[in-house]
């Protein structure tokens, strides 16, 4: 049993050792988390704001439009729209090494990347496309931008709230990271296991940030060393050092 502990720590500090040479956040992985989280704020948007505009219609009319409008290259706009804008609020806003370093920074990136202008120029060259092509009747087409402010209105509103609940989520990341030590003081394996969840849980729906991520690596480090350790508390100088050492 000892010399099996000693195999599954040795294959654990492998994994660990592995990830120490990989960035904890890049550039790419905040953008395309940006970029999936605003992009479904607009396209949630858009679909309410349709049914808002066209009270008449049922709902594979509705469809129908929307998707009259993603041929008319809706879809491919928004994304471009929201890329564009990330980086444009980038550069207005100064970050300069191209990746945030907390929430507030990426709210006024978004802020300033007029990622609402851009969508609102997007709306309109799909319905224009839409139009030409025979897609949607000029009617509907009006009914449309005749509510475009209110889509847009609701985007920007959602985008605020987004940024509200990420926030929240950093606060109740930090207090799962308390009760998680606390726990670990205690030796209680089963607290530390469901405050563990809950850190995981938590992370898929936050920005990726350095400070984040490292605190929450050194808790994973250990989590993962005592786990594979029979829950033995009892771990090596060395291994405790090497849980720090790579999130540092």
């Amino acid at each position: 049993m000892e010399e099996l502990l000693k195999q599954e720590n040795k294959q654990i500090n492998k994994e660990l050792e592995e990830k120490e040479v990989n960035e904890l956040v890049t550039k790419e992985d905040q953008n395309g988390f940006l970029n999936s989280t605003v992009g479904k704020i607009i396209n949630t948007a858009i679909d309410l704001g349709l049914r808002w505009v066209l009270p008449d219609f049922v709902e594979n009319q509705v469809i129908d439009v929307k998707n009259s409008l993603i041929k008319g290259g809706l879809k491919e706009g928004i994304n471009k729209a929201v890329e564009s804008g990330i980086e444009l609020g980038k550069s207005v806003t100064g970050i300069l090494t191209g990746k945030f370093e907390n929430i507030s920074q990426a709210q006024n990136a978004i802020k300033n990347g007029g990622i609402i202008d851009g969508v609102s120029n997007v709306l309109d060259s799909a319905i224009s496309a839409s139009i030409k092509n025979g897609w949607i009747p000029g009617n509907v087409a009006t009914l449309i931008r005749q509510g475009k402010n209110v889509i847009l209105d609701n985007i920007a509103t959602n985008i605020e709230t987004e940024f509200v609940s990420q926030l929240d989520n950093v606060e109740k990341l930090g207090k799962y990271e308390n009760n998680w030590r606390y726990y670990y003081n205690s030796k209680d394996f089963d607290g530390m296991e469901r405050e563990y969840q809950k850190i995981k849980d938590r992370l898929k729906e936050l920005l990726p940030l350095e400070a984040t991520i490292k605190q929450a690596r050194e808790i994973e480090n250990i989590h993962l060393l005592i786990k594979n350790n029979g829950h033995n508390f009892n771990l090596s100088e060395e291994q405790l050092q090497l849980a720090g050492i790579l999130t540092a």
